[in-house]
C-alpha cells in the first residue's frame, strides 16, 4: 500500500472541475462490470458534479441500476438538516437519479452516535459479504473524498482518537466540530479500487501538498491504499492560483 499521491488531473476553475469529476465517474462505471459500491462525499465541491450527473449530459450514459451509494461521513443531524450530506446528495444528485431507495444507504442518525457507527459497520459488512476486509476485494468500487483546509478527509479530523482506529470500519467522531460526526476509518477508505478526491480553493494549497507526500501530519497523508488515486484539484488549490 503506498501514500495517496496519485494522478493530478489540474483545471482552471471549480467548474471544470467537476465536469471533468463527472466524466471520470462515467467512465469508471463504464469500465467495471457487475454491482458496484460508491462512496459519496459532502462538502461543497462535490455539489456541481452531483447536479452535472443527475443532469441530462451525463444520467443517461450511467447504468444506475449497478450502483449502491452509501457515505463517507455525516453529521450526526436529521437527513432533513440543512447540514446533513444526504440531504444535499438527494438534493443534487439521487432525487433526480433513476435509483430506488434500495440502492441508497444513508448514515443512521437515530439512536446514539456509538450505536449508528455499529449500524452503518454492520450494513456494510452486510453488503461485502464478510466480517474482515480482504486486500484482495476492495469494499468500494468508487470513493469520493474531500480535503479541509487542516487536512482532514471524511471526517478524520486532526487530534482526534479516530486516527488510530484500525479495527473498526465505522466511528463516531465527538470532538473536533461543533456537531458530532460519524465516519469511515482508515480500513474502510483504504479499501477502494478507486479513489478521487475534489478539492477546490487557495486555502487547501499546502494539505494539498502534505496529504500527497504521504505526510503523517495531516489525516489526508495518512491513507495508505492499494486504490488508483486520482486528484481533482483547481489550480488555486494545487497553489499556482
Amino acid at each position: 500500500m503506498s501514500s495517496p499521491a496519485g494522478r493530478l488531473e489540474i483545471s482552471d476553475d471549480p467548474h471544470t472541475l467537476a465536469r471533468l469529476a463527472a466524466e471520470w465517474f462515467v467512465n469508471t462505471v463504464s469500465r467495471t462490470s457487475g454491482s458496484l459500491r460508491v462512496c459519496l462525499s459532502g462538502g461543497s465541491t462535490p455539489k456541481e458534479m452531483y447536479t452535472l450527473l443527475a443532469g441530462a449530459e451525463f444520467r443517461s450514459r450511467l447504468s444506475w441500476k449497478r450502483l449502491e451509494f452509501f457515505w463517507g461521513d455525516e453529521r450526526f443531524v436529521p437527513h432533513g438538516d440543512p447540514a446533513s450530506n444526504y440531504r444535499m446528495a438527494m438534493e443534487t444528485l439521487l432525487d433526480h437519479a433513476p435509483v430506488s431507495t434500495e440502492q441508497i444507504h444513508p448514515v443512521p442518525v437515530q439512536g446514539t452516535p456509538a450505536a449508528c457507527a455499529m449500524q452503518y459497520e454492520t450494513l456494510l459488512k452486510q453488503s461485502y459479504g464478510a466480517d474482515e476486509l480482504d486486500p484482495l476485494r476492495p469494499l468500494f468500487h468508487i470513493m469520493l473524498l474531500g480535503l479541509g483546509a487542516d487536512g482532514h478527509t471524511a471526517s478524520l479530523i486532526p487530534g482526534q482518537p479516530v486516527l488510530d482506529e484500525r479495527k473498526r470500519w465505522v466511528a463516531a467522531v465527538s470532538e473536533g466540530r461543533p456537531e458530532t460526526r460519524i465516519t469511515l476509518t482508515y480500513p474502510a477508505i483504504d479499501s477502494s479500487a478507486k479513489i478521487a478526491f475534489l478539492v477546490t480553493g487557495a486555502e487547501k494549497a499546502n494539505a494539498v501538498r502534505l496529504a500527497r507526500a504521504g505526510d503523517l501530519s495531516v489525516p489526508a497523508g495518512r491513507i495508505r491504499t492499494d486504490a488508483a488515486v486520482t486528484w481533482f484539484v483547481d489550480r488555486a488549490a494545487l497553489g499556482s492560483g
